[in-house]
């Protein structure tokens, strides 16, 4: 198997500066063009893909472009109007709560603290994350999602399971500087290369300094089962 550095913080800065050679543009890849839209599009995006998100949204942002407008609609038309997102009912009814909810407790607004963003319905701290980074650039956390979970225990990282346990040792070793970009590095290499069931591990950029390496390691750390 590769052969991680022998800590975890010289693994973590390793791992961002190659992956910063290796996708130098890498930044968020839903479209928005407000607070609102940016909150809207990444409580869509869970377990959806942003491709299919930013196909819903396209017209979607066209019809509703104010809490009101979530608010006043009918939470089966809103299901109607996502439908292809998944669990397009369940998130009908969140858009239509947030609406209300920006309304009546935030003027309209979209909050910019952790504990606002995560009372409205459908936010996780995952989703508060990011639109504290990219809606008010705030960056007091490290996104999470699917990429992050299973690369970071790939590379030797953590060996949580759960995201806000991950995240928490994330944040312990990787530069704060960093804690928004390596979210959308390793976003990048999942795409593009650590995929869940189909890791290039001999195209990877990574594969000398991580103990799941095909070829080495009889072991994927990501799930703990055999390659």
């Amino acid at each position: 198997m590769g052969t991680p550095l022998a800590s975890r913080e010289a693994q973590a800065e390793e791992v961002v500066s190659r992956l910063h050679e290796a996708y130098p543009d890498s930044t968020i890849s839903l479209n928005y063009g407000s607070r609102l839209e940016l909150l809207i599009a990444v409580v869509l995006s869970a377990q959806c893909t942003d491709e299919r998100v930013n196909e819903v949204t396209a017209e979607l942002f066209e019809k509703y472009e104010t809490p009101e407008d979530y608010a006043e609609a009918s939470e089966e038309q809103l299901a109607e109007d996502i439908y292809g997102i998944t669990f397009h009912n369940n998130k009908g009814g969140y858009l239509k709560g947030i609406g209300e909810q920006l309304l009546a407790e935030h003027d309209g607004e979209v909050p910019d603290t952790m504990s606002a963003l995560t009372d409205l319905p459908g936010v996780g701290r995952k989703t508060a994350n990011v639109v504290l980074q990219h809606g008010h650039d705030i960056v007091e956390g490290i996104v999470v999602d699917t990429h992050v979970q299973r690369i970071s225990r790939r590379l030797g990282l953590t060996e949580q399971e759960r995201p806000e346990a991950i995240e928490a040792d994330l944040l312990d070793i990787v530069p704060e500087s960093e804690w928004q970009q390596f979210t959308h590095l390793l976003i990048d290499h999942g795409r593009a290369v650590c995929g869940a069931r189909s890791a290039e591990c001999g195209e990877c950029v990574l594969a000398d300094i991580c103990p799941s390496a095909k070829g080495d390691s009889d072991i994927d750390l990501a799930s703990g089962e055999p390659w």
